[in-house]
């Protein structure tokens, strides 16, 4: 009884369908862990770590709490043409339980906004995991000279930045514009589109 030959070009046929097959089942995969990442609701939760030339404004609640070395310090900045801000925006991730997938974050591309004003943008290049049903914490460091983008007083500076670290509560003059990269089984694809990311809490009566 004689073996039936096969020819190399059904082996080559074979193989096609199988990278068909896992391209296609990689492919839903892919669109699957996307969708759950569309479902994640970013927001801003808070800023920490607040300091405006080298002043902690977080115990500062408005311009006229600022003592004399505080309004020195700011005289100063002002006199070498700067005004440093430093802060940590925490992004708060909450993935929805109803999503029953974890989505995990390999990156996250942000841009800076105050005042609606673009300023300084950056990546955040450490993976997330996402759970379903939890919220995630996502701190960003911001370093930014102030002067480089507003041509303001000294003291609409600081009302500035104690207005972004909450002394008021909720402030709607930061926002962030940000695209997320999800991974999948073919690698790590970035959102498709920005989204803006406020807190929760603006305009909440």
């Amino acid at each position: 009884m004689h073996a039936t030959a096969t020819s190399p070009f059904h082996h080559l046929a074979i193989v096609l369908v199988a990278v068909l097959l896992l391209s296609a089942l990689t492919g839903c995969q892919s669109l699957r862990e996307i969708s759950s990442l569309r479902q994640v609701d970013f927001a801003l939760d808070r800023v920490s770590g607040a300091q405006l030339a080298g002043i902690d404004i977080e115990r500062v609640r408005s311009y006229n709490d600022l003592t004399g070395s505080d309004l020195l310090r700011v005289g100063r900045a002002v006199s070498q043409n700067e005004m440093p801000f430093q802060f940590t925006v925490h992004v708060s991730a909450n993935n929805p339980e109803e999503n029953q997938r974890q989505a995990r974050m390999v990156a996250f591309d942000w841009t800076l906004l105050l005042d609606e004003r673009e300023t300084i943008a950056g990546t955040f290049n450490e993976t997330v995991r996402l759970p379903a049903g939890e919220v995630v914490d996502v701190p960003l460091r911001m370093e930014l000279d102030l002067l480089n983008f507003f041509e303001r007083s000294a003291r609409d500076l600081v009302e500035l930045a104690l207005a972004v670290a909450g002394a008021e509560g909720a402030s709607s003059r930061i926002q962030l514009r940000a695209r997320p990269s999800i991974d999948t089984p073919i690698g790590p694809i970035r959102y498709p589109n920005d989204i803006t990311i406020v807190s929760r809490d603006v305009g909440t009566p």
